[in-house]
């Protein structure tokens, strides 16, 4: 069995995906084995500090070293791993580098915004778009927003923003880092008809599954609003009783929230799709496209 991994540093938390990678009619296609995600939150020290502290600095080669640990247990045969926003603000990001590599083994790249949204373009989600809309992509993280603009199945605009969960937590986000999103968005989506939204990332993922809607349907403006009153109605402890949420998603699933709803008002989108992708799955489709030849996604 052909494997690939996909490692996922970001200011939330830290993730590896372990993909089984088979041979389809038309190319290559791969299935989730393994995916293990841990909340280590680096964008707390890098946005309030532009410094990973000591102690995470620990938890994150401990962390690296467990998933170098997986990879060769699974008999991994190609892997990428990529850090995000919280890494890019990190003064001393270079020199953890240098330490997961000396200590670990791994290599890491600290991707700016632009290959990040390309990466997560590489799950080809405009093959199942509707030829008759155009659609704003939204992909929340926790220092970070990326958003694009496609048009007949083609992205035609895109951009990333320091705009994210944990940023708005730490009360880190700048008013004119709005200002230029709101500017951009509505620039690029003024003149288009029948815009419909793409969220993906770990909150809208679980506001979804909290919806109870249908696989493949989307989720309505009302319907996010309506989630995101009721959530924002319940203290911290609540959401993590009442709604089962883990304590690591019940705060910035509040910010993500507000995120995505502002997008939709600014640009008038009534309904938001939710396809399970993400950063990590990108990778691995990214690692087939640059291993095997003839490339298609299941």
């Amino acid at each position: 069995m052909l494997r690939y991994a996909a490692i996922d540093i970001g200011s939330n938390a830290v993730r590896l995906l372990i993909a089984d990678i088979s041979k389809t009619e038309n190319g290559y296609g791969f299935k989730k084995n393994t995916l293990v995600r841990v909340p280590l939150r680096l964008g707390d020290d890098a946005f309030l500090d532009h410094h990973i502290s000591a102690r995470k600095v620990e938890e994150l080669l401990k962390t690296m070293s467990a998933f170098k640990n997986l990879m060769e247990v699974y008999h991994v045969s190609a892997y990428l791993a990529c850090a995000t926003s919280a890494m890019r603000e990190a003064g001393n990001g270079a020199d953890i580098i240098k330490m997961i590599k000396k200590q670990c083994d791994v290599d890491l790249e600290i991707i700016a915004g632009q290959r990040e949204a390309n990466i997560i373009y590489a799950n080809h989600i405009e093959e199942n778009l509707d030829i008759k809309k155009s659609y704003l992509y939204i992909d929340v993280g926790g220092g970070s927003t990326e958003l694009s603009v496609f048009v007949n199945r083609v992205p035609v605009a895109s951009k990333s923003f320091d705009i994210g969960t944990i940023r708005i937590l730490d009360n880190q986000d700048k008013d004119e880092t709005w200002e230029e999103m709101k500017s951009w968005v509505k620039e690029h989506t003024k003149s288009l008809k029948n815009l419909a939204g793409i969220g993906t990332g770990g909150n809208i993922n679980k506001l979804f599954r909290m919806s109870d809607e249908k696989e493949g349907m989307p989720l309505t403006f009302l319907k996010l609003k309506s989630m995101y009153n009721q959530l924002n109605s319940h203290s911290l402890k609540e959401r993590i009783s009442v709604f089962g949420l883990n304590p690591d998603r019940a705060d910035v699933i509040i910010p993500a929230c507000e995120i995505y709803i502002t997008l939709l008002k600014w640009t008038g989108i009534k309904q938001i799709y939710v396809p399970k992708v993400g950063l990590v799955d990108g990778i691995i489709s990214l690692l087939i496209e640059e291993n095997l030849s003839e490339a298609v996604y299941k």
